[in-house]
């Protein structure tokens, strides 16, 4: 079955000496894995090898997630020029891509994932952007749409509210339970993140911010959140991402000591 859809390419592998294995994430159909052939030769259609967080309008052929499809077209619309001449957005930018290609099933459609993605890479590519808020946000909004986000609100054992805990000797995140645990409830738990109060403030920003309030996150709390949130993913991935390392290292070397 035939298709044309917007696309954002997440990942690429040679085939043979002029055709490439391209992962895109398609608006209506989700990630596809396509043989891009002839893609490597500078006359193709394409206008030569497809590279990683290019955009456009691709048209394809696809039976299924399990089955390898054919690219037929594709019309690249942006290349992110503007994202590529900075080593800390371009590395943002394609921990992002790994992200979104390790949490999404193929063939699984996540039309609201492709304009989180589509929006976040042309905001990585303003020169004012604070970047380690444009990632707090599209991690905290990636985890929301794939059901992995976890219970902020409350202790997960002992159902304390926040508010309460904010005033208590601790807060704790725990990927295990899946949320929040209270310094009274913490102690059975091996695995856990522990979470400043400036951390806890910049949380309750992201979740305004989620409901369509402009907010401002300064880089210190964004920071702390990414923090989180690349630890609570590599638990739930059972691995640290490759662009983790460079992305999130300068966050903390402490990120993955809890790694499963």
């Amino acid at each position: 079955m035939r298709s044309r859809e917007p696309a954002i390419c997440l990942r690429t592998t040679d085939y043979s000496e002029t055709s490439q294995v391209v992962h895109f994430l398609t608006r209506q159909t989700g990630v596809v894995r396509l043989l891009a052939k002839g893609t490597k030769r500078p006359k193709s259609k394409s206008g030569g090898a497809i590279d990683l967080l290019s955009e456009g309008d691709l048209l394809f052929s696809a039976k299924d997630a399990e089955t390898l499809g054919v690219l037929m077209e594709f019309s690249e619309t942006s290349s992110h020029t503007a994202l590529r001449r900075d080593a800390k957005r371009l590395n943002t930018a394609l921990y992002m891509l790994e992200l979104v290609h390790e949490m999404l099933a193929e063939g699984d459609p996540h039309p609201a994932v492709f304009d989180l993605l589509h929006r976040a890479l042309q905001r990585l590519g303003q020169e004012d952007a604070p970047v380690p808020a444009v990632l707090a946000y599209f991690q905290w909004r990636l985890l929301r749409h794939v059901g992995l986000l976890g219970g902020l609100d409350a202790c997960v054992s002992c159902g304390l509210c926040v508010g309460e805990m904010s005033d208590r000797a601790g807060v704790y995140f725990s990927s295990r339970l899946g949320g929040l645990l209270c310094d009274g409830c913490e102690g059975s738990q091996r695995e856990k993140f522990h979470l400043e109060p400036a951390t806890l403030e910049a949380l309750a920003t992201l979740a305004v911010a989620e409901v369509g309030r402009r907010v401002s996150l300064p880089d210190p709390p964004a920071r702390s959140v990414n923090r989180l949130l690349g630890y609570h993913i590599a638990q739930q991935l059972g691995k640290r991402l490759k662009m983790a390392r460079h992305v999130l290292g300068e966050l903390g070397d402490g990120l993955f000591s809890n790694d499963v």
